[in-house]
């Protein structure tokens, strides 16, 4: 794992892109659901990730894929608590992917750095209190509704303008509820409520999501607009999750170059690199600008 410049509570950052590792607990998410479901397994595949260059392991007990159905609150302390703290003793630095305050608050209290709430805030009404109260970044996804029904609330006039309402929406109600807006982290929502189309012309467009002044966290990985860009040219046949890891380092490459703080993928080791890859093109076409601008300012 990297050295980090700043350390939790605060904010980590890194000298480049960041690389969040995924690691689902439950039997149903869409690439990888039953691989992790034994807590011993989860921990030894979160730490094998970030053997592998992850800079932070994201734990999430709940699936939500399309489709998904809620699980109780119950069941997903049952699934989630043993691999936060089985992590945090490995040395890893850790979050924790749930939509509920009360399972923020105890993978908080058992050492998670971090809460990744893909409703931003909106499904629990406690969950901008929890971040407050722990201090802890909170990131704030751009969300429309729970996945049992989100593929039906796809409908933007224009989906970058849209997404960066309502995102800046959001942001102002957790930090009217106590969130700090330095710990606040942006996430455009790809897959959630979007077309294969929105979540390209999102991906296009990821720069506007910067105006908010918080770091933006990418989470493109093995997505079902990458199965559709790569589908079988016989059958059409979208390629399967598990395939799609080449495309998903594509895409973190192209979102460190455009600035992103972080991206979250299943497939660590080829985003590792990836990011290192966009990091390095930023810092180039920075010093290109730099020297333009000093040229420019010398006549």
């Amino acid at each position: 794992m990297s050295a980090y410049k700043t350390m939790p509570p605060a904010l980590p950052s890194w000298d480049r892109c960041g690389v969040m590792g995924i690691v689902n607990v439950t039997p149903d998410s869409f690439s990888d659901g039953g691989l992790w479901l034994d807590a011993g397994r989860a921990v030894a595949h979160g730490l094998e990730l970030a053997a592998q260059g992850a800079d932070i392991v994201d734990v999430g007990g709940e699936s939500t894929r399309p489709g998904a159905t809620r699980i109780t609150c119950e069941e997903e302390l049952r699934r989630v608590l043993p691999v936060v703290r089985g992590l945090v003793a490995g040395g890893a630095l850790v979050s924790v992917d749930t939509m509920r305050a009360q399972v923020a608050q105890a993978a908080v209290d058992e050492g998670a750095c971090l809460i990744n709430d893909v409703s931003g805030g909106r499904a629990d009404g406690e969950m901008a209190r929890v971040a407050a109260k722990t201090g802890v970044p909170f990131v704030v996804m751009h969300w429309r509704g729970h996945s049992g029904g989100m593929d039906g609330l796809a409908d933007y006039q224009d989906v970058s303008a849209d997404v960066v309402r309502e995102v800046g929406r959001q942001i102002d109600a957790v930090v009217s509820a106590g969130v700090d807006i330095d710990n606040v982290i942006v996430d455009p929502g790809l897959g959630f409520a979007k077309s294969r189309s929105d979540d390209w012309d999102l991906l296009a467009g990821i720069d506007a999501l910067t105006q908010f002044g918080c770091p933006v966290l990418v989470g493109a990985s093995r997505k079902r607009f990458l199965g559709t860009l790569l589908a079988d040219p016989c059958s059409g046949t979208p390629r399967p999750a598990r395939e799609r890891d080449a495309a998903t380092a594509a895409v973190s490459a192209l979102a460190a170059a455009r600035g992103a703080w972080a991206v979250r993928v299943h497939d660590v080791a080829g985003s590792a690199d990836a990011v290192r890859v966009g990091s390095a093109l930023r810092e180039a076409d920075e010093r290109a600008q730099l020297a333009r601008s000093a040229v420019v300012s010398s006549h």
